[in-house]
């Protein structure tokens, strides 16, 4: 799941929403889709998230309780009671989240006016700062409304249980879905939303076009088949040629013409039969001429193999000429070892990034960008790098676009072995990366590094090791 940052979250409990959703991790090994933090999708009215999934669509509400509890009884339409004593929210409400319930159908009835068949749309009244057991009714669950405090483990369950479409919404269905609840939200590159379960096609589109577009301008010139006719056709057929005997390849080769009359010799009989005795016998001459010519290339040819296998091949003599093969594409720094897997460069850069980072390269000139990514052993341990060096017109646009890709959770540049499909084995996640920057001019270097398999977090000592490492690779467009 990938979370893009709208506005400030209204509730105190927003900070582990977001915690929980981010332990989702980028792409759709889990669940995918695109979480829409601080959207408001009704009258500027924010909401913790509206989260765009492939297979449905969750609001995301928080409701923040006036302590901690260990157990939280909450009735969607009843009072609730927090350690057994009863919870009120204002005069006139039932429960605490009388008020979230009634923005979460205001959003409801908005999604279904832009979207209609939008699928199952669920909420998820978040609370907090804390509860270890949320107790709700049988026929509460039973519906489309989840109450919860955000882990990891609680967002999943309720994201797989509320988000049951047959078929994903394409990536296009995803664009215009995200556009009306969050115009302000930054374009989406296609292969960012492929990559969180988006389909490349809708329902009603011919999916064969769309997998395979070669099949749209298959050749259509009939091949005919050796040995047997068409059917028809417009040119009437040529009778079948009769068989030729094939003759001996020598005589192929060899052509006697018979000499022009004005040459022919006057003497007729005896003249004329020694000389067909001379035509009969020059193709026996040829043949006798060939047999000897193979005999002799034989001979030669065994002699030469005869000769190089009795003899050593004496020792290559040093050369200053550089080696025609390439090197192997590693290199080590720092004592850990990086195998280059892709590398590229061009100029769309706000294409390949995503968040304030994507915002801020479509507001400024880019020069170009060079993406690289490596695999690494660190300690022992397998990792994942992936390394961007965006370049600038002048040196102050680049300090401006570092201090945002600085910013946690504002966003980065897309790797590039991710989207290409270059990994070799498991394809690792950059969430919970060690991150690194710097600033050379008007370039600027950013670096993540993962465990490959994870789980990873941004402090861990190797991982940062590997970071500050990765700012000295080369990186070739």
């Amino acid at each position: 799941m990938r979370l893009v940052r709208l506005a400030q979250q209204p509730s105190r409990v927003a900070e582990d929403v977001r915690a929980a959703l981010a332990s989702l991790g980028r792409g759709s090994n889990v669940v995918g889709g695109v979480a829409l933090i601080g959207a408001s999708p009704v009258d500027g009215r924010p909401v913790e998230a509206v989260v765009v999934m492939p297979k449905g669509i969750l609001i995301v509400i928080g409701v923040d309780l006036p302590d901690p509890a260990l157990k939280l009884e909450a009735p969607l339409g009843g009072p609730w009671k927090a350690d057994g004593w009863p919870l009120v929210h204002g005069d006139t409400s039932i429960n605490p989240a009388t008020d979230a319930l009634s923005l979460s159908a205001a959003c409801t009835h908005r999604i279904a006016d832009i979207a209609p068949g939008a699928g199952p749309i669920g909420t998820i009244i978040a609370v907090g700062p804390y509860v270890e057991t949320v107790d709700q009714p049988a026929a509460d669950l039973a519906g489309s409304v989840r109450v919860l405090y955000p882990t990891a483990t609680t967002m999943l369950a309720a994201t797989v249980s509320l988000a049951s479409a047959p078929s994903p919404r394409s990536v296009q269905q995803a664009r215009e879905l995200i556009a009306a609840l969050a115009p302000d939200a930054p374009p989406m590159p296609e292969e960012m939303l492929l990559g969180e379960g988006f389909s490349a096609y809708s329902d009603d589109e011919p999916t064969v076009i769309r997998e395979n577009p070669l099949v749209a301008i298959a050749p259509t010139v009939p091949v005919r088949h050796p040995g047997k006719r068409p059917t028809k056709s417009a040119v009437p057929p040529a009778p079948p040629a009769k068989p030729v005997k094939a003759a001996p390849p020598v005589q192929q080769a060899v052509a006697v013409k018979p000499p022009p009359p004005e040459a022919a010799p006057a003497e007729p009989g005896p003249k004329t039969s020694q000389q067909s005795k001379t035509v009969k016998w020059l193709p026996v001459a040829a043949i006798g001429l060939l047999i000897v010519l193979l005999i002799a290339a034989i001979s030669v040819a065994s002699s030469s193999d005869d000769t190089a296998s009795t003899q050593a091949p004496p020792p290559p003599a040093p050369s200053t000429a550089p080696s025609t093969s390439p090197p192997p594409p590693s290199s080590a720094v720092e004592s850990i070892q990086f195998t280059s897997r892709a590398s590229a460069a061009d100029q769309k850069c706000a294409s390949h990034a995503y968040g304030d980072v994507q915002s801020s390269l479509q507001q400024t000139s880019c020069a170009g960008v060079k993406r690289a990514s490596f695999a690494g052993s660190i300690d022992g341990r397998n990792a994942a790098v992936t390394v961007a060096v965006v370049d600038f017109p002048d040196a102050g646009q680049a300090t401006a676009f570092k201090a945002t890709a600085d910013t946690p959770g504002g966003g980065g540049i897309l790797d590039l072995a991710t989207e290409t499909g270059q990994w070799q084995g498991e394809v690792p996640v950059f969430e919970g990366a060690a991150y690194q920057s710097s600033v050379d001019g008007k370039s600027v270097r950013l670096v993540q590094v993962v465990w490959v398999p994870g789980p990873s977090t941004p402090d861990d000592p190797g991982l940062v090791r590997g970071a500050k490492a990765a700012l000295e690779l080369p990186v070739n467009g």
